[in-house]
């Protein structure tokens, strides 16, 4: 062979090799090419392909070594070797939702995009049919309302809010027979809001879109405050009262018709003679009658105004008694030593008392500012705020709370702190804890919407939550023995407690510090949310001050004068998990070693003994959260893993059990 093919024969090898070498770097790193895909799993290829076009900073260091690696990867969940869960919540992805990516995975049951900066149109979803889950919200998703999601006859849980969807909202959303959660709001969405008839729908809104018409009157969107329809200045009706306009009456066709024949007419017209009446006659008396029916009318207008003037009156006078608590008398009662506030058992205000304040000296709070965290549209002013009616709701270790009404119907809570308790913090400490507090997002946290401090006076303004505390779900009522939940119900609280912890210890550097059953709150759905949360931080308590707290405080803060961490959260939550798993107080519980605490949890229960596995493996977790060591207990994220394993297991074991029953 001459040396000029050999030369040749040389370039071809080195131009094949660099080929090849670069196809199998980009298959190593990208999505894998069609000859490498028949390789892996359908699942893998799935996320990969999913990947490609959604992370283009490479967020995501998914590698592929062995077979089934994916299962580990960040965010993904698997069962048998399928993947069932996919939350990628708040990683920083950029790029798009490819089509034929995600959309492959037939077993998905949770998929959670939600805070990331993925833009496009949303895909086709019709190839996830157990989908149950589906958060795509806080992105930049454009385009027009998925159709194919409502193919998805499992759905529970919709969010597609904080988007940059437009058009119209499709009639057929009602076939979403299931779902409980449905969040479109923030988006540019237009058009009028379907007659939903969802049964469980129970957390709603549509608010700051361009929605347009009568909200239906159904019983499913009447349940809905004002708040769920917030910003859509043409939306009208019942529901969100406010009257819509209609066509004037007098441009009806109706009454462009052509006035009906005289009598006289017709029947001369049927060869009938009829003599007409006098002109003359007719007009006098038409004259008299009227300045006769004129002349009544102003009467009784007349008095109508007398009495209605009379009845206002009648009614300051009354308010000016005290028939009625506003914010404004309960914050009042601080400018005077004198004035304490209520202590009776029913829990409302004594008129006698209220007298009091309102006899005292006002001293108005026009020198404090209401300070809306932040991103928070101001719905309110603190006049209003300062007139709403208050309804008594309880007293906590570091102040008490109050359900507060306004005229516009809007309803919040409204924490008043104790003065004496919070006075080791400065005035520009707390403002610069209640903007770190305030800057708190989560479903499974009760938000901080706005706060006011002045002399002497401080005030924590929530979300008002409808159905109580998780202490009175448990305990019930005085009058009767409240049986422990279920353990069903005790895995959705936990994990719902555990989400919200998670989020506080990750997404800053704050503690909730007063955990306990009273301060989990039951939302709109009884879903459970923390309230309280780093506002122990603000005060100098001790344990006598409430002595019910101590028994969820961690050994390391009970003991001196620590402050708490994320250790002392989670020995709260551990304290917290017995008390939902045997419907028994703190106070009640006995000093066991963690070998007898599961015979203790099963005496108390009385029941479940079909799912005693997975009891077992909540009475474990609540074990090793609530050692003595903090070193020893694991993280809320570590422990909020473990909840979501113990509620896999169940699940793939109950589909098991239905499909050998014959349920779909």
């Amino acid at each position: 062979m001459s040396p000029l093919m050999l030369l040749l024969c040389f370039l071809l090898q080195l131009i094949y090799s660099f080929y090849f070498c670069s196809s199998s770097s980009a298959a190593a790193t990208s999505t894998p090419s069609a000859p490498f895909n028949s390789l892996l799993p359908s699942d893998a290829v799935s996320l990969l392909s999913f990947k490609s076009k959604a992370d283009l900073d490479n967020k995501l260091h998914y590698t592929l070594n062995e077979r089934f690696d994916y299962c580990q990867w960040r965010g993904v969940k698997c069962v048998q070797g399928r993947v069932v869960r996919l939350v990628l919540q708040g990683f920083s992805l950029r790029g798009t939702f490819p089509v034929n990516s995600l959309t492959h995975l037939d077993q998905l049951r949770i998929l959670n995009l939600r805070n990331n900066s993925l833009s496009g149109p949303i895909p086709d979803l019709s190839g996830l049919p157990n989908l149950k889950t589906l958060f795509l919200d806080h992105n930049f998703f454009s385009g027009t309302f998925p159709l194919s999601v409502l193919s998805i006859h499992r759905l529970v849980i919709l969010d597609l809010s904080r988007n940059n969807l437009t058009g119209s909202l499709p009639v057929r959303l009602t076939v979403l027979d299931r779902l409980n959660y449905l969040r479109l709001d923030s988006n540019w969405f237009s058009g009028s809001i379907p007659p939903l008839n969802q049964t469980q729908l129970q957390i709603f809104n549509v608010s700051n879109n361009n929605l347009t018409g009568p909200v239906p009157v159904t019983p499913t969107l009447k349940k809905f405050n004002i708040r769920s329809f917030l910003r859509n200045p043409s939306l009208c009706g019942e529901v969100v009262d406010k009257p819509c306009r209609s066509a004037p009456f007098f441009d009806s066709p109706s009454s462009a018709a052509s006035p009906p024949t005289p009598l006289y007419q017709n029947a001369q017209s049927q060869g009938i003679l009829i003599t007409p009446p006098p002109q003359h006659k007719h007009k006098k008396v038409g004259v008299v009658l009227g300045f006769v029916v004129g002349t009544l009318i102003l009467i009784a207008a007349v008095l109508c105004l007398f009495a209605f003037v009379k009845k206002r009156r009648e009614e300051t006078e009354t308010e000016s008694k005290a028939t009625k608590c506003t914010i404004e008398t309960i914050t009042n009662s601080a400018a005077n030593a004198t004035v304490s506030e209520p202590d009776d058992s029913s829990q409302e205000i004594k008129l006698e008392k209220e007298m009091k304040v309102l006899q005292a000296p006002k001293q108005q709070m026009k020198s404090g500012n209401l300070i809306f965290c932040s991103g928070e549209t101001e719905l309110y002013s603190l006049e209003q705020l300062m007139r709403a009616s208050a309804e008594l709701l309880g007293r906590g270790t570091i102040g008490t709370t109050y359900k507060a009404l306004m005229a516009s119907q809007l309803i919040v809570s409204v924490k008043r702190l104790d003065a004496g308790k919070t006075s080791i913090t400065s005035a520009e400490a707390f403002e610069q804890h209640m903007e770190s507090v305030g800057m708190l997002r989560h479903p499974n946290l009760v938000a901080v919407r706005a706060y006011f401090q002045a002399k002497q006076e401080r005030l924590v303004i929530y979300d008002y939550q409808p159905n109580g505390s998780l202490f009175n779900l448990i305990h019930g009522s005085r009058s009767t023995r409240a049986k422990p939940l279920h353990w069903t119900s005790c895995l959705k609280i936990a994990e719902d407690v555990a989400q919200g912890l998670a989020y506080i210890h990750q997404a800053s550097k704050l503690t909730h510090g007063n955990l306990k059953s009273s301060n989990v709150l039951l939302g709109s759905d009884f879903e459970a949310c923390l309230t309280d949360y780093s506002i122990i931080a603000l005060a100098d308590i001790s344990s006598e001050d409430d002595p019910d707290s101590a028994f969820y405080k961690a050994p390391e803060v009970r003991k001196s004068a620590r402050r708490a961490t994320p250790g002392s959260d989670v020995y709260a939550y551990g304290i917290l998990l017995l008390e939902l798993l045997t419907g028994k107080p703190p106070s009640q519980h006995p000093h066991l070693s963690p070998p007898d605490v599961p015979d203790w949890v099963r005496a108390m229960r009385e029941d479940d003994n079909e799912e005693d596995r997975w009891l077992a493996m909540l009475v474990d977790l609540a074990s090793i959260c609530s050692l003595t060591s903090p070193e020893q207990r694991p993280t809320m994220r570590q422990i909020l893993k473990m909840i979501q394993d113990i509620k896999d297991s169940a699940m793939v074991e109950n589909n098991k059990r239905d499909a050998h029953n014959g349920y779909s």
